[in-house]
């Protein structure tokens, strides 16, 4: 099978599977579906502004604007298209983990809760990161790229972290200052931190091992190869 159309193939489908499963989410927050462990659902405004303000959604909608743009044949890639996909990569593996470890025995849902709640953290992290691992495309980072890439999470946890202090919400009980105290909160954050550091370094090093695309080095205003 030609790479370039399987990968195109497989973008399309975590692209799909990605946005449904945002859209999904996004109409039990209206309906006042259960997101990890509120019981009792806040005001829609409210509501709206914790669902954008988890790390989950952000990484699954990095996900799905990325995959959107390969599936659809993108033949250019600026340097900031470039952090972005390594972020879409590393986020969503790290939701995926830390879904798996510290959230999944937390959680008591049901009907399309679960349902929203395991396409956003273990469908959409498994197929991005397999499409990824599979496919690339390669030879789009470097260790120029490290830095940049850690200013979205950093920003998320700063984001948090003021916002938590501000309105007495945390999207994440182990970052919830009310339950672990600062000392505790920061040394997940550190935690966490060191996650992103060591698994972003990991994907920039594999993309010069593994299989795809490849489409050289300097990228970022080339054209890629066609597919056929």
């Amino acid at each position: 099978m030609d790479i370039s159309r399987g990968a195109k193939s497989w973008h399309l489908l975590t692209a799909t599977v990605a946005w449904v499963a945002l859209v999904l989410q996004l109409v039990l927050v209206f309906r006042g579906g259960h997101v990890l462990d509120e019981i009792a659902p806040a005001p829609l405004g409210t509501r709206l502004i914790r669902f954008i303000s988890y790390f989950t959604v952000l990484s699954n909608l990095l996900v799905a604007a990325t995959t959107t743009t390969l599936a659809a044949g993108q033949t250019r890639y600026p340097t900031w298209w470039k952090v972005l996909r390594l972020n879409a990569i590393v986020c969503i593996a790290v939701t995926g983990v830390v879904h798996w470890f510290l959230l999944r025995p937390l959680l008591d849902l049901h009907s399309a809760d679960l349902v929203a709640d395991k396409l956003l953290h273990l469908v959409v992290p498994a197929l991005a990161v397999i499409g990824w691992l599979a496919f690339g495309p390669r030879g789009l980072v470097d260790r120029t790229h490290l830095l940049p890439s850690l200013a979205f999470p950093i920003g998320w946890l700063v984001y948090t972290l003021i916002r938590g202090a501000i309105v007495d919400w945390y999207p994440y009980p182990f970052l919830d200052v009310n339950l672990h105290g600062y000392a505790g909160a920061l040394a997940a954050c550190a935690g966490v931190a060191v996650l992103f550091l060591a698994l972003t370094w990991g994907a920039i090093a594999l993309d010069r091992r593994l299989p795809g695309v490849r489409l050289g080095s300097g990228a970022g205003t080339e054209r890629a190869p066609s597919a056929r």
